[in-house]
C-alpha cells in the first residue's frame, strides 16, 4: 500500500466523519476540491467536480443546514439523516480511495466510511434530543452551529491536511465511546 493509498483513506475517513454532522456539507467540499482539481477523485467519481454536482450539492448543503435551525424539523431530519449519512460516507470513502481493488475499496467504505458517518451522526443526534429534552428545542441552533462548522472545520482539514484530520477522527470516536460508557454506567 502506497502512502497515496493511506492519504486518501484518511481523506475518505475524514469526509466521512464529517458527513455524520452534516450530510450535504462534506460532499460539497469534495465537489469544489474535485471541480478546482485540489484532488483527483475516483475515475468513476469524476462527475462529482462538475458544475451540475456542484450547484445540486450546494443548494442541498444550504438546505440542510437552514433546515437545522428550524426547532423540531431539526429532530425530524436526524431521523432521516443517520441512514443519508451512512450512505454519504460510504460514497466519500469510496470515491476518495485510489489504487485499491474494489472489493477492498467498497468493504472499506462501507465499514470505515459509513461506519465513521453512523456513529457521529447517532450521536449527534443524541446530542440534538437532550438539547431538544433540556431546553425545549432554545438550544438546538447552538448545536446546529457546533456541528456545522465542526463539520465544515474537518471536511477542510480532510482535504488539506488528512493525517490531522483523522486524528479528529479518532479523538471524536474516543469520546463518543467514552460518552456512551458512561451513560450505560449511568443507567445500571
Amino acid at each position: 500500500m502506497t502512502s497515496e493509498t493511506i492519504i486518501s483513506i484518511f481523506l475518505g475517513i475524514g469526509l466521512a466523519a464529517s458527513a455524520g454532522f452534516r450530510v450535504f456539507l462534506p460532499l460539497f467540499v469534495l465537489s469544489l476540491a474535485a471541480h478546482f482539481n485540489v484532488l483527483t477523485l475516483s475515475e468513476d467519481w469524476m462527475w462529482v467536480g462538475s458544475i451540475a454536482a456542484l450547484l445540486t450539492l450546494g443548494v442541498a448543503m444550504l438546505i440542510e443546514i437552514f433546515a437545522y435551525y428550524i426547532p423540531f424539523i431539526d429532530n425530524l431530519l436526524d431521523s432521516i439523516a443517520v441512514p443519508l449519512a451512512a450512505i454519504a460516507g460510504t460514497a466519500v470513502m469510496v470515491s476518495t480511495i485510489t489504487d485499491l481493488s474494489p472489493v477492498v475499496t467498497w468493504a472499506m467504505a462501507i465499514i470505515a466510511g459509513g461506519g465513521t458517518a453512523t456513529l457521529v451522526k447517532g450521536a449527534s443526534a443524541g446530542t440534538r434530543l437532550t438539547s431538544s429534552a433540556t431546553t425545549a428545542g432554545l438550544g438546538n441552533p447552538i448545536v446546529s452551529t457546533v456541528e456545522t462548522v465542526g463539520s465544515f472545520a474537518l471536511a477542510i482539514l480532510s482535504i488539506f491536511i488528512p493525517i490531522i484530520a483523522i486524528v479528529l477522527v479518532v479523538i471524536i470516536l474516543l469520546f463518543i465511546f467514552w460518552f456512551y460508557k458512561k451513560l450505560k454506567a449511568r443507567s445500571n
